[in-house]
């Protein structure tokens, strides 16, 4: 049975490699999306943990994943300073701009670099902290991934060319930092700031010091740094639902390809079939010959699919920087499609087959 299934295979080659193809794409798209939507969360969290201020302090709607506005006073931080608790409040602007790949978007923030660095524990390991307002620091992931030099530049706000001071670590918040003077200037939002980071006095006290900030200045919004950046199936409205309807339409794709195949190779195969139920073969033996055949081209596109996704997720990070973590979860559904979109593709030509009459399939052309 095994040397019928293998040469069955080997004699319609092409076929078999459009099969294989159709599978592996299914697997593909769950692993590349997936892999995606989890790196880049894991990737924001990771950052965002390196935040060293409890709380932050800004205007509502100000702040979204793939956008902010600087609608704050930063006439804000005096009167946060003086407020029970507090120990340093930082004014932070954040714009949201394309990459500089075309691909995805950048974050740039605009900070004063000795107070905030002091805070957020974070050193130049290269170079010097930005001073002009037309310099910028990068870290160090940024500067590896993009092979960033002291000395270069990037284009920001509209093709306008900043050149890179110094390159820091460890990578915190957005990965391309210039002062707060720079920032305003360029978005002419002279005294204003997107967000204020709020650093306690004492650990642990943030929750009362927040209560505190809300009594005092009422109208704001005030978010605990670690609630703020969650995972990024919960930031992106509906992503879930994106995720779970790829991962059925790649089942779909899956399943009709392998369908076709099989279909096809039953049309093709008429009279073998004829052969084999005149020499007594059965109709379950003729289904399990078309399904082995079935499962056996939707693992080899599996591991085509598993294979193509971990080299195209590598490609796109070395070429955009961007983050790609599969899971194992994930990979266990890629399967799942894999084999059993095949083995459902097959089953309906398969049925056909085992029930074609032995006399007319001998005597079909």
């Amino acid at each position: 049975m095994d040397n019928l299934v293998v040469s069955n295979i080997r004699q319609r080659p092409i076929r078999t490699l459009v099969s294989v193809a159709g599978v592996a794409l299914g697997v593909c798209l769950v692993m590349l999306f997936t892999g995606l939507a989890r790196g880049m969360s894991d990737d924001l969290q990771r950052r965002a943990s390196n935040v060293r201020a409890e709380i932050i302090f800004t205007r509502p709607g100000s702040m979204q994943l793939t956008g902010s506005t600087a609608n704050l006073s930063s006439k804000y931080v005096e009167s946060l300073k003086e407020i029970a608790g507090v120990a340093e409040a930082l004014p932070v602007i954040r714009y949201v701009s394309q990459g500089g790949a075309g691909f995805g978007f950048e974050q740039i923030e605009g900070v004063e670099w000795e107070p905030f660095a002091r805070v957020n524990e974070l050193k130049i390991d290269s170079g010097r902290p930005p001073q002009a307002a037309d310099e910028i620091v990068v870290d160090e992931t940024k500067a590896r991934n993009n092979k960033l030099r002291l000395g270069d530049t990037l284009k920001l706000f509209g093709n306008k060319p900043y050149r890179i001071t110094g390159i820091y670590s460890p990578e915190s918040g957005a990965r391309v930092k210039m002062t707060l003077a720079a920032m305003q200037e360029a978005l002419e939002s002279p005294g204003k700031c997107t967000y204020i980071l709020v650093k306690v006095r004492n650990a642990g006290e943030e929750v009362q010091v927040a209560e505190r900030i809300n009594l005092a200045l009422p109208g704001n919004k005030i978010q605990l740094t670690r609630d703020l950046f969650t995972s990024l199936e919960k930031t992106i409205p509906y992503l879930g639902v994106f995720l779970r309807i790829l991962v059925g339409l790649a089942a779909v794709v899956s399943a009709l390809v392998v369908m076709l195949a099989m279909y096809t190779t039953i049309t093709e195969r008429t009279r073998e079939i004829g052969i084999l139920k005149a020499l007594g073969a059965s109709r379950r033996y003729i289904v399990f010959i078309i399904e082995s055949e079935a499962l056996l081209i939707s693992a080899v596109g599996l591991l085509a699919g598993f294979i193509c996704s971990f080299a195209i997720g590598y490609g796109i990070h070395q070429v955009y920087g961007l983050y790609f973590e599969f899971s194992w979860s994930w990979a266990l559904t890629a399967a799942a499609i894999g084999v059993l979109g095949g083995a459902l593709g097959a089953l309906y030509p398969a049925m056909r087959a085992s029930n074609l009459d032995a006399v007319s399939a001998l005597a079909y052309d």
